[in-house]
């Protein structure tokens, strides 16, 4: 089922009366979401991801703009009328319900022509079971469970009505790492062997990367970019997606750009042609550091962490904005764990430039290792007709 928010916008009166007027949670979000695909939502806690699901779901009206599932105007259907399964962040089981039963419980509401008989609903169970593979639990109660057992029996509820789309709001969020992990992949396994069109809420971006067929990354109530999770990591269009991405995070220093060359402090650390005067702020990804005698960017060494096949540089500097550098290194580096400081070259492939105001991404030659007339071919494609969050979705 392909999805279409067009335009939505979602305000809530302000609470504060002093301030009185509206406080925007969405604000003109628009994205198409293909047919059978699975799209993370991300973004930090109060940047819309829940409203927005919630919308889809039909448990809240937008404000402003139209929801399509496919051809059909939904915008004000009720939630059982829309054909979606909805998991949420609880696992909202009933306790006194045996795990059959509580997958079954949906079907027992259908009335008039989607009424079932007690064998389809039996057989509609027991397959959703299989699927998540918990049909030999049939028989047991929620409370004689582990949390991913429970989170699989709602996975399966929400599955059982053969819904349009399946709606998951932060379904990990209260399992340990590890079943954090197993679950993610079970996740991923139903929803490519159902190929249910399928939006998945978290503040988690390895999460969201992991899984996600696209990604949407939120904040403020507005999409900040849309795309694969690979191609977003490697090209964020500001800051605030550069840092939102990634562990370690992106390291980030004031810099400036002066006719070309790029510097940090008053060292010249690398040639960054095409890229206008002025400042900026420097991201530069973890692996996107070279340990050198006579590297261009001096730090202060703090600490050398072996972690097997990778070493762990952490370092200081004035124009740093976090408390660490931290540089993710080969473990055939060699580096004087006693030395007072560490020099390090940028990869230009790694580094990435941005608006010290705006926090918008600016381009050079040599951040993609490609020839500056292919640079400058793809964005003079890309100005002649600059794609939306729709396009960018499919």
């Amino acid at each position: 089922m392909k999805i279409v928010l067009e335009h939505i916008t979602k305000r809530y009166p302000n609470r504060n009366k002093k301030e009185g007027g509206e406080v925007t949670a969405v604000d003109d979000f628009h994205l198409t979401i293909p047919d059978g695909k699975l799209i993370g939502l991300l973004g930090p806690s109060g940047c819309g991801k829940s409203t927005t699901l919630n919308m889809i779901c039909g448990l809240e009206a937008p404000t402003e703009g139209k929801i399509w599932f496919g051809d059909t105007d939904v915008t004000n259907l009720t939630p059982e009328l829309r054909g979606v399964g909805m998991v949420f962040q609880s696992y909202a089981l009933y306790p006194h319900m045996t795990v059959r039963q509580n997958i079954m419980f949906p079907l027992e509401n259908l009335k008039g022509p989607d009424k079932l008989s007690k064998p389809e609903m039996l057989r509609r169970v027991e397959e959703a079971a299989r699927l998540v593979q918990i049909d030999e639990l049939l028989d047991r109660r929620p409370s004689e469970m582990s949390g991913g057992q429970q989170q699989r029996v709602a996975i399966a509820r929400a599955l059982v009505k053969t819904p349009k789309v399946l709606l998951l709001d932060e379904p990990l969020s209260n399992l340990d790492a590890r079943l954090r992990l197993s679950t993610r992949e079970e996740i991923r396994r139903i929803q490519r062997e159902t190929g249910i069109t399928t939006i998945f809420v978290t503040h988690d971006q390895e999460e969201a990367m992991s899984i996600s067929d696209q990604i949407v990354v939120m904040e403020r109530g507005v999409i900040r970019q849309v795309g694969k999770p690979q191609d977003v990591y490697d090209e964020p269009e500001n800051l605030f997606v550069s840092k939102f991405l990634g562990t370690p995070p992106i390291n980030v220093f004031a810099g400036r750009i002066e006719r070309e060359h790029l510097y940090i402090g008053s060292q010249e650390v690398l040639d960054v042609h095409g890229a206008p005067d002025g400042e900026v702020s420097v991201g530069v990804r973890p692996e996107g550091f070279v340990p050198s005698p006579d590297g261009a960017l001096t730090c202060a060494l703090v600490a050398v962490e072996r972690m097997g096949r990778d070493t762990s540089v952490v370092a200081s500097h004035d124009a740093h904005d976090g408390v660490h550098i931290r540089a993710i290194v080969s473990s055939d580096a060699r580096i004087d764990t006693k030395a007072e400081n560490v020099r390090l070259n940028l990869r230009p492939e790694k580094t990435r430039l941005f608006d010290a105001q705006t926090g918008e991404r600016i381009h050079f030659f040599g951040e993609t290792m490609e020839e500056p007339s292919v640079v400058m071919e793809r964005e003079a494609r890309a100005n002649a007709k600059a794609p939306d969050a729709t396009e960018a979705a499919e």
